[in-house]
């Protein structure tokens, strides 16, 4: 195991890593923004390296800066967490050539699955499910891209070739509307990531978004962790996730965790990863990308099962191999994770200002992922996360119950929060039902 780890991230996750070092008696290194000089995280860690000025791109995505730090502090590993630098192939290449390791898959797998054009062949070629549209990028030509449009089909959405998260994404029902939702995408594209390509998929109505969980290692072993359902969502981002789904059925549970353990060997995938689906209402499900990083909501994962990704991200990176075994996992109870944001519940516009007021509940079967503490002044710099609060139940409605009486004891003043759309969401009759879809939040 590496005697020292630099996390190069913030908030929740740098602490939720630094959690995980500790645990494995690892020494940790913290960088932080001039902006978060007296955040949580700089000072649960060991060491911790001012890179620079707020902005990202002279701190948190300042790759020079970061591998720098590491030097001066002679850490061994770097652990990107989520965001920022987590799937950038040319920043883990960038580890490699520094004599680091990276907390992460390889260079070539992050770089296979950052083009989603490229990746949909690939799936393809490995024999997973992929949701009919192009296998090229969307042609500038308006004419030429008219024809690709009709032959994917209405309705259909555009959406970036590069990045994620649903940036740039735009549904188009009809021929009328494609020119300037076309325009729309690519520069929303180009703003997020740097590149206007984008390609068609056909749009799935109703549709489910349903993720699986892979762990695998250097030494050939790769592990399905069941699934999670993330088909609560605004803007196309995750909001509420749960799991077990309850749209799965067993033999779908099967079936897509057999063609995640497949994507994850097209690629030779070795850390923690997830493997996107989206699937329709007859249960049918289509790939639609590969998270080659830990995801925000890891956690219910990590409370169904009992296995600790954070610390297999560690020892994986370190050259062990996996120990667990696929016949000794299964899901026990169940678990929702809230996203804990700083924003209007109204509009989802970000609320920064000063955290006058931040308890957090607590008790049995409630973990709270957090990076702030009251009197912290949240930032316009980064994401508004302020935390995860996740709950557990032996029962879906259990788990229900505990979501509302964990998200009443949170107490948040200051600032706008998001707290109020939760509560909602526990009480839409198709969540409580389990028939939601992603357009839950988008719905009168």
């Amino acid at each position: 195991m590496f005697d020292k780890v630099l996390i190069a991230n913030r908030g929740e996750i740098a602490l939720r890593i630094i959690r995980a070092c500790q645990a494995l008696g690892v020494a940790t290194v913290a960088v932080y923004s001039e902006a978060d000089a007296t955040a949580r995280h700089v000072a649960a860690a060991d060491e911790a390296v001012l890179l620079g000025p707020p902005l990202p791109q002279a701190s948190y995505l300042n790759i020079p800066a970061i591998l720098e730090a590491a030097r001066q502090t002679g850490a061994a590993a770097v652990h990107p967490g989520y965001g920022f630098l987590a799937e950038n192939a040319a920043f883990a290449e960038a580890c490699a050539a520094a004599g680091l390791a990276f907390v992460g898959p390889s260079p070539a797998a992050i770089r296979a699955m950052g083009d989603k054009v490229e990746a949909r062949r690939t799936m393809q070629a490995a024999g997973v499910p992929v949701v009919p549209g192009m296998q090229a990028y969307l042609s500038d030509d308006p004419v030429e891209a008219a024809a690709m449009a009709d032959e994917v089909g209405y309705p259909l959405l555009i959406k970036a070739a590069h990045g994620g998260g649903g940036i740039g994404m735009m549904r188009v029902d009809g021929p009328a509307k494609l020119a300037k939702a076309l325009d729309q995408a690519q520069r929303r594209a180009a703003r997020a990531f740097d590149s206007s390509a984008v390609y068609l998929e056909r749009a799935i109505d109703h549709p489910r978004h349903i993720e699986v969980q892979l762990l695998g290692d250097h030494h050939g072993h790769l592990l399905h962790l069941f699934e999670r359902e993330c088909s609560v969502q605004r803007r196309h981002q995750k909001v509420v996730e749960e799991t077990p789904s309850p749209f799965v059925t067993p033999a779908m549970r099967q079936a897509i965790a057999e063609a995640a353990l497949a994507a994850g060997r097209a690629i030779g995938y070795a850390s923690a990863g997830t493997v996107e689906f989206i699937a329709d209402t007859d249960g049918q499900f289509y790939f639609l990308e590969v998270n080659t990083r830990i995801q925000v909501e890891h956690p219910i994962t990590e409370m169904v099962t009992g296995v600790d990704l954070v610390q297999w991200q560690l020892r994986i990176a370190a050259g062990e191999p996996l120990t667990l075994q696929q016949a000794d996992l299964s899901q026990h109870g169940h678990a929702i994770e809230f996203r804990i944001y700083a924003e209007d519940p109204e509009t989802f516009y970000p609320s920064p200002g000063p955290l006058e007021v931040y308890e957090e509940p607590a008790g049995e079967h409630i973990r709270v992922d957090s990076g702030v503490q009251q009197g912290d002044v949240v930032t316009p710099f980064y994401d508004p996360l302020l935390a995860k609060l996740v709950v557990w139940g032996p029962t879906r409605e259990e788990a229900i119950r505990q979501g509302h009486q964990a998200l009443s004891a949170y107490r948040i003043a200051g600032i706008k929060h998001n707290i109020p759309l939760h509560q909602r969401v526990l009480e839409d009759p198709g969540f409580v039902a389990g028939t939601y879809d992603v357009h839950l939040l988008s719905r009168p």
